[in-house]
């Protein structure tokens, strides 16, 4: 039995390998529009958080799964369009709300900048072994909190302690079984990528 990784193919996601076709215009718009998709249906897998008006999602996950398998510049097409339709009121951010008035909007810009940090790492490899999806998750996830806890505080008024209390405390226990779960996923995808290859 072999335990021999797949080569690391730097310079390329999941998505790249995908067979060619002649329209390749056309397959990275339905990656886009998927990657879209998927955030938004894993942003309605919400579980509220008793004290913080900030729901547990599958959104975040996704966000970073779409970089990490699409790349830096679709996963950020893919994070602009599942923003871009929420704030024009289609009612997929977390819990079925929409526009960027509410609280949680600061994380859903941090998972555009996210997608696409974790989409360029992705590209030189970070998702290749489990040690390295693990830093690139980690670093994923400390993007969408740079940008969502300071944003939770200003749209409500809360001080940077309670907004840390309430909008990053509570998330990192499953924000660290979700790198789990990437870590195992995405290592896993290579590796079944180079028996095929």
């Amino acid at each position: 039995m072999s335990t021999a990784a797949a080569p690391v193919r730097t310079g390329a996601v999941l998505a790249d390998l995908l067979p060619a076709v002649r329209h390749r215009y056309a397959v990275d718009t339905a990656l886009v529009v998927g990657g879209a998709a998927l955030t938004g249906i894993a942003a309605q897998i919400a579980v509220p958080i008793p004290g913080s008006p900030v729901p547990v999602t599958g959104q975040t996950f996704a966000a970073l799964l779409v970089g990490a398998a699409l790349g830096a510049r679709r996963g950020f097409l893919s994070l602009a369009v599942y923003a871009l339709v929420g704030m024009a009121g289609i009612p997929w951010f977390a819990g079925g709300s929409s526009g960027a008035g509410g609280a949680s909007f600061g994380y859903v810009l941090g998972m555009l900048l996210a997608a696409t940090v974790v989409g360029d790492l992705a590209r030189r490899g970070g998702d290749r072994s489990v040690l390295r999806t693990a830093g690139t998750m980690v670093l994923g996830s400390a993007i969408i909190y740079a940008v969502g806890v300071p944003y939770l505080a200003l749209s409500t008024g809360m001080s940077a302690s309670a907004a840390i209390a309430a909008g990053l405390v509570p998330f990192l226990l499953g924000d660290a079984l979700k790198a789990a779960l990437a870590m195992g996923a995405l290592p896993a995808a290579w590796k079944l990528v180079g028996r095929r290859g």
